[in-house]
């Protein structure tokens, strides 16, 4: 077990749900955000929104091809990452987290627990309850796929990439923003993102 990965007992019941699905919810025909939210197409506001992107898409993309030898996909990374952190976890806890059918997750389910990463458990007090709990060959895999997520954004946080707006903009976090996403890109796509980033600014009117 990694000693350098926080584990915890239990699920944070005060905190909302957190939303993993891969669908966007938000209404194709949402109203602009208000002022302050720097809604205008200045270009800091679309920059930050395609840098998350390219960041998210390397984020992941590092334990897409750990996973990937399993023939594992990010539905069992989603699983197993907090089956790993919430040991004993439910599975109706486990929808209400990753909000998924319960269908998907069976198949994820499935897969994980074939493979032995994954272990059920019969509750104490209620004996229909499946409580979750990952393998030593689950908890590895997890630790190692948490490892490769953490040393990224760590990198990021240490040396932010420099090239923000040198305006007004920085008193709002924009710049160091877009130094921290930037950093998350791997150095070698920087260039290619920067320059397409540089395209979409030149068509704007």
């Amino acid at each position: 077990m990694s000693p350098d990965v926080t584990r915890q007992s239990t699920v944070l019941k005060s905190a909302a749900p957190i939303s993993l699905s891969d669908e966007d919810h938000e209404p194709a025909d949402a109203a602009p955000a208000s002022d302050g939210a720097a809604a205008t197409d200045h270009g800091i506001t679309n920059d930050l929104v395609e840098l998350l992107f390219f960041a998210y898409r390397d984020f992941v993309g590092d334990p897409d091809r750990m996973l990937a030898e399993y023939g594992f996909g990010r539905a069992h990374h989603r699983v197993l990452h907090f089956v790993y952190h919430y040991p004993g976890l439910t599975i109706a806890e486990l929808l209400d987290i990753l909000r998924i059918t319960k269908q998907s997750l069976n198949r994820v389910l499935k897969d994980l627990i074939e493979q032995g990463h994954i272990v059920q458990k019969t509750g104490r007090s209620d004996r229909r309850q499946r409580l979750l709990y990952c393998s030593e060959t689950g908890a590895t895999l997890t630790a190692e796929l948490t490892r490769v997520q953490v040393r990224r954004v760590a990198r990021a946080i240490a040396d932010p990439v420099g090239d923000g707006p040198k305006d007004a903009q920085d008193k709002s976090g924009f710049a160091a923003a877009q130094g921290f996403l930037m950093a998350m890109i791997e150095p070698e796509e920087r260039a290619a993102v920067t320059s397409l980033m540089a395209r979409r600014a030149r068509s704007r009117p």
